[in-house]
């Protein structure tokens, strides 16, 4: 069932575009972002984690007019064509390929491209999020349309790179000041979760940053799933399946049950 429909006071509709627009993203500001979640900005160098580009889609929607109170990732997939570079000048598009009504309230599917100088993609973000209706909860993995099989399927045959312990202050000072789910404990609870989640773009933050440390991709692409909520105050264990001698997949765990995950489709340096 696609069609128009007005959700949250926004027109959201098949075809509604961004309004193109250009800008830089400065070493000082990648590197804020990148200490606050406990990564050492050197990792990049004069490279713009693709994760950056995940919270850029979305704050290109909410300065088109896109509301975001209360919605959710459900999965996308993030390709970087080639490394973004600190400083340069980058024209951010997009438009709303579908939307759906699905029983917790509505499902919207859009994809963001960020160019180059040169008129060449950097990174393209294909998304999926749901909007909870006014009386349904949702959550990551709901609603979604015939989900694929599971990247990661058993933790137990994974490598542990990392844990992060994620707090309230760290997730509430990442997160777009238009979406409460991320720090309003009432609105999470109405949402039907316990606490607080954190955002699609701060968990693959602490994904890309792995790769990163591992090799510094040419060109990448991840087809990310958001499978349960990750709570501010969780703690997090990055993991990999390197089986083969090569990284096919990558997550986060929470009590050792996968909550973000990333297929590996492309990497080259």
């Amino acid at each position: 069932m696609t069609k128009s429909m007005d959700h949250h006071g926004l027109d959201v509709h098949v075809g509604r575009r961004l309004t193109e627009r250009t800008f830089v993203l400065e070493a000082p500001v990648q590197a804020d972002v990148l200490r606050l979640c406990g990564i050492d900005p050197s990792l990049y160098g004069e490279q713009i984690d693709p994760a950056a580009f995940v919270r850029l889609a979305i704050d290109e929607g909410v300065r088109n007019g896109m509301s975001i109170h209360g919605g959710v990732h459900l999965s996308e997939r993030l390709v970087q064509h080639r490394p973004g570079i600190l400083g340069e000048r980058l024209t951010v598009s997009g438009e709303i390929l579908d939307v759906q009504a699905v029983p917790r309230g509505t499902l919207v599917i859009g994809n963001t491209l960020f160019r180059g100088d040169d008129g060449q993609a950097v990174v393209s973000i294909f998304r999926h999020s749901l909007r909870p209706g006014p009386d349904m909860t949702g959550a990551p993995g709901s609603d979604a349309t015939a989900a694929p099989s599971p990247a990661i399927a058993d933790t137990s045959l994974l490598a542990r790179l990392s844990t992060i312990q994620l707090t309230p202050a760290v997730v509430k000072a990442f997160s777009n000041p238009d979406n409460p789910i991320h720090f309003d404990p009432e609105l999470a609870r109405q949402r039907g979760y316990r606490a607080p989640i954190a955002g699609g773009a701060l968990c693959v933050r602490y994904l890309t940053a792995e790769i990163w440390r591992r090799d510094a991709p040419r060109s990448l692409s991840l087809e990310i799933r958001f499978r349960r909520p990750v709570f501010w105050d969780d703690a997090c264990d990055v993991m990999v399946d390197d089986r083969g001698g090569r990284w096919t997949a990558i997550g986060l765990a929470v009590r050792g049950k996968v909550a973000t995950e990333a297929r590996i489709e492309e990497w080259t340096v």
